[in-house]
């Protein structure tokens, strides 16, 4: 009896699976659609707990402004915190304002600087993240929790791998990233030789937002704006 409810409730995840692939096909197909319309943009990551005051979250408001300024627009996770400055920036700059939103249980919330027509709602991680990584020209990552981290390695690791063409990822702030950078290099580089040293040039280190135009503008002197894949 035990054996037969157990194979029963298995049977029952089997369908739900299914029926779920309906869904994240909608998600895919939306996504592509919209994006695809939006132009040449760069991403700006970090954490949804940044405060208004925060010296990173004006820092992220004004290099979405700055980027904007040369011809980019700017996508975001559409929430509060580095990703509001982003939008924020981008939104007062006159700029392509987009909003990649994930419905959680927690801190995550749509900021109203998002252009109304660019806002995009997910329920699932894996097709928002490749959202990004498809028409996004550029990676900046401020100071961010786990969720940067994330997105963060797994751009790196499609780069390295070819998975996608290489774009720009920039790292701002060297007192923040500047510890974990020094680790990559020492210890997974250096001591277990367990990346290459060519790996190393797939980030690089910032502080400013003139530093941050200057990669974009340097790397895109020599390739083409398109989508990553």
């Amino acid at each position: 009896m035990r054996n037969e409810k157990r194979h029963k409730g298995w049977n029952e995840i089997k369908t739900n699976d299914s029926w779920a692939i309906f869904k994240i096909m909608g998600e895919f197909v939306e996504g592509y659609e919209k994006m695809s319309r939006i132009g040449p943009c760069v991403s700006i990551f970090g954490s949804a707990r940044t405060k208004e005051d925060h010296k990173y979250y004006q820092l992220a408001q004004s290099v979405a402004a700055k980027i904007v300024e040369h011809g980019y627009g700017v996508i975001t996770g559409g929430g509060p915190g580095i990703m509001e400055a982003g939008n924020k920036g981008a939104h007062q700059a006159g700029g392509v304002s987009v909003g990649l939103n994930i419905d959680l249980p927690f801190e995550q919330h749509d900021n109203p600087y998002i252009d109304k027509d660019k806002n995009l709602n997910f329920d699932y991680f894996f097709v928002r993240k490749v959202m990004f990584v498809k028409y996004s020209q550029g990676f900046v990552v401020m100071p961010g929790g786990f969720g940067t981290l994330d997105e963060l390695f797994e751009a790196i690791t499609l780069i390295q791998t070819h998975k996608i063409d290489k774009f720009p990822i920039i790292l701002v702030g060297r007192e923040f990233w500047g510890g974990l950078f020094d680790w990559v290099k020492k210890t997974l580089l250096d001591s277990f030789n367990n990346i290459s040293a060519g790996d190393m040039d797939l980030i690089q280190l910032v502080d400013t937002e003139e530093e941050v135009i200057e990669i974009l503008n340097k790397f895109y002197d020599e390739f083409n704006l398109s989508p990553n894949f």
